[in-house]
């Protein structure tokens, strides 16, 4: 007898599905939109749950579960797939015991990423299968079709979300809960040694797979005919889009977007005098059709952001595609750090400094925003590090002028590395690790500097001071970032060093430790020289009174972190009772 409905996003449909499929262990690394799929696994006791350091960790932690028979789960965003690449393409080759299922959430219009990708791009490239889900109650159902396939066919198989999916809400009808599998240990070195001789032959295993799945894939096509001359094919929350701008449309729906069913759509596609082909991003599924003969009919698409219903409006009939317009415009809301941010005292004190700063990946990125326009670069995670040691190796005049910054998630994520090699090359770049207890801007997941894991439990917290020691580094320094000419003194002392040095901010995130939120702060009028010094700061509570020339403070929004009071001369920032 079937549940009654629950109303779930994307990403909570997939962690019910895991749930529900006899998941035993999920590991993860967060990145939105995929955070909330591991957030909503962490709930239900039955599966062991953790947040892994990195995306390639995650998957590996996930592989070797399924190695002992259990069925594992993994789930990232489309950057961290580039990080787990490596074990994913190999896991193609040796195959899985208990059934294996990576999650990827890709970002159209990179609402929250650096890029935009297309992880279909990866299936292929890893000849993995990916199923595409349209709605919520596709997730689920995708998802415990995956741990099948898996299981049927000893392959990992990836779901592919995106933003919209994985975040909007629809009604899902649940399954019965499996029995988790008992897990053992079968020695099977000629699959998961991949060695040379090994390997060859598992290669030739990994076309046969292929095979057989481009049979299944047909069996995911949706089809409904409308009596119209043409047909649509297009798959994920494209088709959704679709359905609600071109209702009349016929509309071929992939579900498996890798391998595809090219004989079942040929032999579809042949009733209609023309096809046209919706997807979102990449011409991933135009470009296969098109080199199988199947001929799609070019349409005036931008590859670039989302699709929405509004765009596909009138496309096919060759008009151009409405866009929805508000009557009003909305006021415009920058993106910046967070009032009584622990990161806001060191990018002020680099602000002044007029240093370059190499950055990295965090909510410390919003930095490079004006007024502290206080960070030159963010390429990846970890890449600061490695970016401040090459502008070394490039000048050690410029490398005077410059520092990283690296949160303390991201230096786990990847900045180890980066620090390492820079010791063994001799590096005397300055790095900034920015330590507040947390990973910020995925939503405060804890992290091995934290002291406790993804489900509260107490952990040990990694002692950064003694770990950048114990990788070589000699120079050391601690600062509190709310101590701004601390900071300032201890920046221009490491930046003109002649060797590495490492500085250590030590503030929590407000969010991390609400204690540290205080009584707010106020501006006495009278003392206030309307020097706007304070105003530099980019503090959210703070703003400037242009009629009467003055700073204010938002009491609503001020934490009494203290560090506007110690940027102004003149004694203006007082207590709240002034």
């Amino acid at each position: 007898m079937e549940s009654e409905p629950l109303l779930l996003s994307g990403n909570e449909a997939i962690a019910y599905a895991a749930l529900d499929a006899g998941v035993s262990v999920a590991s993860s690394y967060p990145g939105t939109p995929s955070t909330e799929i591991t957030e909503c696994i962490a709930s239900f006791n039955e599966i062991y749950t953790e947040w892994a350091v990195n995306e390639k960790t995650a998957f590996e932690t996930a592989m070797g579960a399924s190695m002992a028979g259990v069925r594992a789960f993994t789930a990232m965003k489309h950057v961290g797939l580039n990080v787990a690449s490596d074990p994913l393409m190999t896991a193609s080759y040796t195959g899985i015991n208990g059934g294996f299922v990576l999650a990827v959430a890709d970002d159209p219009h990179m609402y929250s990423s650096q890029n935009e990708q297309d992880s279909r791009h990866y299936a292929r490239f890893a000849k993995l299968p990916m199923l595409e889900p349209t709605d919520s109650q596709e997730a689920y159902l995708f998802t415990l079709k995956a741990f099948e396939i898996s299981e049927k066919h000893l392959t990992p198989v990836i779901i592919r979300s995106v933003t919209r999916v994985s975040h909007t809400y629809s009604p899902v009808v649940r399954s019965k809960k499996l029995e988790r599998k008992t897990p053992y240990f079968k020695r099977e070195p000629a699959r998961f040694v991949m060695a040379p001789a090994n390997a060859r032959v598992q290669r030739i295993s990994v076309e046969k797979r292929l095979s057989e799945l481009s049979a299944l894939s047909a069996e995911y096509l949706e089809f409904y005919d409308r009596a119209s001359a043409e047909l649509v094919i297009s798959s994920g929350i494209a088709a959704a889009y679709v359905q609600e701008a071109l209702p009349n449309a016929s509309l071929l729906k992939l579900g498996m977007v890798y391998p595809i069913p090219f004989e079942k759509i040929r032999e579809i596609a042949s009733r209609f005098s023309k096809l046209y082909l919706i997807e979102e991003l990449d011409r991933f599924l135009e470009r296969e059709l098109m080199a199988e003969g199947i001929p799609i009919q070019p349409l005036p698409r931008n590859l670039c952001g989302e699709l929405s219903p509004a765009d596909l409006k009138g496309l096919i009939a060759g008009g151009v595609p409405a866009k929805y317009s508000l009557k009003e415009k909305l006021p415009l809301r920058l993106p910046n750090m967070c009032p009584g941010c622990s990161h806001r005292g060191i990018f002020y004190a680099l602000h002044r400094l007029r240093l370059a700063v190499l950055g990295d990946i965090g909510c410390y990125t919003l930095a490079y925003m004006p007024p502290l326009s206080a960070l030159d670069s963010c390429i990846c995670m970890g890449s600061s590090v490695c970016l401040a040691h090459g502008v070394d190796k490039a000048s050690k005049e410029l490398s005077r002028k410059a520092a990283a910054v690296i949160g303390d998630s991201t230096f786990f994520h990847t900045g180890i590395n980066g620090l390492i090699n820079a010791v063994y090359n001799k590096s005397s770049a300055t790095i900034i690790i920015l330590d507040n207890r947390t990973t910020g801007m995925t939503g405060h997941q804890p992290n091995p500097a934290s002291g406790f894991r993804i489900n509260g439990e107490s952990a040990p917290k990694i002692d950064f001071e003694g770990l950048v020691r114990a990788l070589g580094v000699k120079r050391v320094v601690k600062v509190d970032p709310f101590e701004p000419d601390e900071c300032i003194k201890a920046i221009r002392q490491e930046t003109a060093a002649e060797e590495l040095s490492v500085i250590i901010t030590t503030r929590p995130c407000i969010f991390a430790e609400r204690g540290v939120i205080k009584p707010p702060l106020a501006i006495a009028s009278g003392s206030c020289s309307g020097c706007k010094v304070c105003i530099q700061l980019s503090c959210p509570a703070i703003s400037w009174d242009g009629v009467n020339k003055k700073a204010s403070i938002d009491a609503l929004q001020c934490t009494g972190c203290f560090l506007c009071q110690k940027v102004c001369k003149f004694n203006a920032i007082v207590g709240e009772s002034a």
